[in-house]
């Protein structure tokens, strides 16, 4: 069933937003430098999104459910699914939605609205798709998003590589203990 025709253009919108922010980040541009760079108008933006941070939200949403959709991509041996999906999270490209992520985050946390709304669906969400064991799948989303937080925060990238190598080692041995 087709989408009707306003939500087919909200959608065409957050589709040009991520890719927009993909390319330039979000930092504090204004709902009218948004709209700018994706060929519409702030009031266009506010008919569909209601607010900036609506609209981050939104595009947050969008990308936790594209980085979602791969864990039906991923093996099943936990250490060799934790290595693709810490492959594909690490990618330059992502680093401004992982920012935007915390961002919106750690106002929510502080019980700051709209942001609030998105807690705790953030780790719900990624236990009910994951359908594995619970305890280890938050296990492994803790690591990930703690190691996401190092890399936007110091930019070490071979650290925060190894620190994953480690993880997925240990994750290895716990699954298939040495004989």
């Amino acid at each position: 069933m087709a989408r009707p025709p306003d939500l087919r253009r909200r959608q065409d919108l957050l589709d040009a937003l991520v890719a927009e922010v993909a390319a330039a980040g979000i930092g504090d541009r204004s709902l009218r430098a948004l709209a700018a760079a994706v060929g519409t108008s702030h009031r266009m933006l506010l008919h569909h999104f209601g607010s900036r941070d609506e609209l981050m939200l939104a595009i947050v949403g969008a990308v936790e459910q594209r980085q979602m959709a791969l864990l039906r991509e991923l093996s099943e041996d936990p250490a060799e699914a934790i290595a693709a999906m810490w492959a594909n999270l690490r990618r330059p490209e992502l680093r401004a939605f992982e920012r935007l992520f915390f961002e919106c985050y750690a106002r929510g946390v502080q019980g700051e609205q709209p942001f609030a709304r998105m807690l705790p669906g953030a780790v719900d969400d990624w236990l009910a798709e994951a359908g594995a064991e619970p305890a280890m799948v938050r296990l492994g989303l803790a690591v990930a998003r703690g190691l996401l937080l190092d890399l936007v925060a110091t930019d070490d990238l071979a650290g925060v590589d190894a620190a994953a190598a480690a993880f997925t080692e240990l994750v290895r041995g716990a699954v298939n203990p040495p004989s």
